[in-house]
C-alpha cells in the first residue's frame, strides 16, 4: 500500500500519479514533483489516498509548493516566450517546413533545459536547428514532434459552438473520431462543418455517438423496402432524433410516418434467396402447377427482359435521395484522407 496523489500539469493536461510518501495533499494544493525533465509544479487534482498501485516505479512529489516556487513561475514563463520567438525567427531563416508553437524552459543557468515542440508535415532535418538555438541560448535543446490536435490543445482557441475548446479547457485525452459517427448523427460530409480549428474531425462527435446509436436501433435503414398503411415503398430519409421516417412511394410521391407505422418488407433473414438466373424472388415457385418445367431448348433462350430483374437493381442502386450515398458527395474514404482522422493521435506525454 502507499500514498498516490494525481497530479495535472496545465489546465486540460492529463492526470498524472505520483507517490505522496508520508505527506497528505488535498485538492487544489500546488505541489513539487520529480517529473521527466526534472522539478516541475502540478496541482493536486485526485487527493491522497493509499491504496495498492500496479506501477512500483511512481515518482515522488517532492514537496508542497512554497511561495519561493510560486514566484520563480512568472521568470520561467517570460524566458518561455522569448525563446519561442527566437525559435520561430531561426526556422523561418532556415526555411524549414515547420511551425514551432510552444516552448518549455525549465532549471535555470548551466542547468537549463529548453524543449520545443513543433508541427510538420513532412520528414525534415533539425540539426542545424538545434545547433543554433544551443548556441543563441547557451541550454540543451530538445525538440519534440506532435500532431494538429495536440497543437490546438497547446495553443487554444475558440470553436465553432462559440466556447474554448474542450482539449483547452477540461478534455484530459484525445479519443478515436470516425466519419461514421458523422454520418450516424446525420451530419453534412463537409470538412468545415465536421472538422474542428486543428483541421480534424470535431472530438464532440464522440459526446453523443451512443445516444445516437441506442435511438438508431429498430429503425430501417436508407434504402431498405418497408411495407405501410399506404403500400410498399422505399426508405429515403431516416430522423433518428425524432424517430420519424420519409417513404417514398414513387417519382414525387412519400410522406413522413412514425417508425412504429411500418415494417420491413423482408424481416430480418427471411428475404427470399434469388435464382441463378438473376431473376425475381420465387420465380421457379410462381410457375403454374399444371405447366410441364421447361425443356433444354426452353432454358438455352435469355432471360425475358421484362422480368423483375428491375428489382434486383432497385436493391442494389443506391437511393438518390441520401445525400451520404450521392456520387457528387466526398466517400468516408475521400474525407478521411482529408481530415486525416486518425484514431490514435500523437500525443506526447511532455505536452500534458
Amino acid at each position: 500500500m502507499q500514498s498516490v496523489v494525481g497530479v495535472r500539469f496545465g489546465q486540460a493536461g492529463r492526470v498524472s500519479l505520483f507517490d505522496g510518501g508520508a505527506s497528505s495533499y488535498a485538492v487544489g494544493d500546488m505541489v513539487l514533483v520529480d517529473a521527466d525533465r526534472g522539478p516541475r509544479l502540478g496541482t493536486v487534482v485526485v487527493a491522497s489516498e493509499r491504496r495498492q498501485s500496479n506501477d512500483r516505479g511512481l515518482r515522488r512529489v517532492l514537496r508542497a509548493a512554497t511561495e519561493a516556487d510560486l514566484l520563480r513561475e512568472p521568470p520561467t514563463a517570460e524566458r518561455s516566450r522569448a525563446v519561442l520567438r527566437l525559435a520561430k525567427d531561426r526556422t523561418a531563416a532556415l526555411d524549414l517546413p515547420a511551425k514551432v508553437f510552444r516552448a518549455e524552459v525549465s532549471g535555470g543557468g548551466r542547468n537549463e533545459r529548453i524543449v520545443l515542440y513543433l508541427t510538420t508535415e513532412e520528414r525534415i532535418e533539425l540539426r542545424e536547428l538545434i545547433r543554433d538555438l544551443s548556441n543563441a541560448t547557451g541550454a540543451r535543446v530538445e525538440l519534440r514532434q506532435l500532431g494538429a490536435r495536440d497543437e490546438a490543445k497547446a495553443i487554444g482557441g475558440i470553436g465553432s459552438c462559440g466556447l474554448t475548446l474542450c482539449c483547452t479547457t477540461w478534455l484530459p485525452e484525445f479519443v478515436p473520431v470516425s466519419i461514421k459517427m458523422a454520418k450516424d448523427q446525420g451530419l453534412v460530409l463537409n470538412p468545415t462543418k465536421v472538422a474542428g480549428q486543428c483541421g480534424r474531425l470535431k472530438c464532440c462527435l464522440v459526446y453523443e455517438q451512443a445516444g445516437y446509436a441506442e435511438l438508431r436501433k429498430g429503425l430501417p435503414k436508407l434504402g431498405k423496402r418497408v411495407v405501410t398503411t399506404r403500400g410498399e415503398g422505399r426508405v429515403v430519409e431516416v430522423d433518428v432524433l425524432r424517430q420519424r421516417v420519409r417513404v417514398s412511394y414513387g417519382p414525387g410521391e412519400s410522406e413522413v410516418l412514425p417508425a412504429t407505422e411500418m415494417r420491413p418488407l423482408f424481416p430480418s433473414g427471411n428475404a427470399p434467396a434469388e435464382d441463378a438466373a438473376g431473376g425475381r424472388p420465387g420465380a421457379e415457385g410462381s410457375r403454374p402447377s399444371g405447366r410441364a418445367s421447361p425443356g433444354a431448348d426452353e432454358r438455352a433462350e435469355p432471360d425475358d427482359p421484362s422480368s423483375s430483374g428491375e428489382e434486383l437493381e432497385d436493391e442494389e442502386t443506391s437511393n438518390p435521395g441520401d445525400p451520404s450515398r450521392r456520387a457528387d458527395a466526398p466517400t468516408g474514404e475521400e474525407l478521411t484522407g482529408e481530415l486525416d482522422d486518425s484514431p490514435s493521435p500523437d500525443t506526447d506525454p511532455g505536452l500534458s
